[in-house]
């Protein structure tokens, strides 16, 4: 039968559309290849001239290296002899390693070897611009001790060290024996970490204000003012992704929402410690009980008056808490009290 050429134009149409239509999905529903992570600076990229260099310098302990992981450099010192039983020690939220400055030498001079480390976005580790979740921090200290060759270690972590500590033996229990420091979220941090007040302290004005603050004091009134402040506002003033890390570790990482965490830790052969102050006000001494409901048989170190920076400011209380619990000692009730 012969056709018009119209008809044969529309049939060869129809036979053409099909692959096309195929070639569009294919386009469409293979997305192009992700970016690179964009990783932002440490406190190392800052000049010489920065007071960070006087109040927690790069050497600040000895035994300091770097480890190029995947998502950035990692900042760590391991101190103590090598063949002693292993410590990590793992910050908090906002201080970098400088919080342990009067643990981890004590713990060093007791036969320990100690693991110290600068978090992802803090200190001398560099800053992913990433969500900062549960499994960031995991995988940093999972992939920290595989690049030093540590098979496993007593995990000791304070603030958020004690969230991320919970979750690590969760997810890496074959590397861990555990002990910690529960961590939670107060309102104030809700607000402080909230989209808006990232946003406004993110401006550049606001980060000029901040640098003129920082950079205003003398190298004698640098000496003379507290070292774990001042290095949280140095951090916040220089380092353009600081904010950033912080407030998404208060949204999304190991600080709240850790219940399953502890309780999986009821379920495991590793002892538990839990070191609290009844001065803290970041982390109130309420949640130590909430912690010990989830790991019945976890021990409760009670610092009376210690506030939330208590490995600061009752050194001596949390040093001999640990050196007594990490060597096998036991409380008989399973709680002590400092005096």
């Amino acid at each position: 039968m012969l056709t018009s050429p119209a008809v044969r134009q529309l049939i060869l149409s129809l036979l053409a559309l099909p692959p096309l239509f195929l070639t569009v999905y294919i386009l469409a529903a293979f997305p192009s290849p992700p970016n690179p992570t964009v990783i932002h600076p440490s406190l190392a990229s800052l000049p010489s001239s920065c007071a960070s260099w006087l109040v927690y310098p790069e050497d600040y302990y000895h035994g300091g290296s770097y480890a190029l992981l995947p998502r950035g450099r990692t900042r760590y010192w391991l101190i103590g002899p090598k063949q002693g039983p292993r410590v990590v020690l793992i910050h908090g939220l906002s201080i970098p390693a400088i919080i342990w400055k009067d643990v981890a030498p004590v713990l060093a001079s007791h036969g320990y070897n100690v693991l110290l480390y600068d978090l992802f976005g803090r200190g001398y580790s560099d800053a992913p611009d990433i969500t900062y979740d549960v499994s960031l921090h995991t995988t940093q200290l999972a992939l920290l001790m595989q690049h030093i060759r540590w098979d496993d270690a007593y995990i000791v972590g304070v603030s958020m060290g004690g969230g991320i500590a919970a979750a690590f033996a969760l997810q890496f229990p074959h590397l861990v024996n555990w002990q910690g420091r529960p961590p939670d979220l107060s309102r104030t941090a809700k607000f402080m970490s909230s989209p808006l007040i990232q946003s406004i302290s993110s401006l550049p004005p606001f980060k000029h204000y901040m640098r003129l603050l920082v950079n205003g004091s003398s190298t004698s009134e640098l000496e003379a003012i507290d070292p774990i402040q001042e290095i949280v506002r140095l951090q916040s003033a220089h380092l353009p992704h600081y904010d950033a890390a912080v407030a998404s570790s208060l949204r999304d990482g190991p600080v709240r929402g850790l219940a399953y965490a502890f309780s999986a830790l009821s379920d495991s052969p590793n002892e538990v410690l839990v070191i609290h102050g009844t001065a803290d006000k970041a982390v109130q001494y309420k949640y130590a009980s909430k912690i010990q409901a989830l790991v019945p048989r976890a021990m409760l170190v009670t610092i009376i008056d210690g506030g939330h920076d208590i490995t600061v400011t009752h050194a001596k209380d949390v040093n001999a808490a640990l050196l007594h619990f990490l060597s096998g000692g036991l409380p008989a009730d399973g709680s002590s009290r400092s005096p």
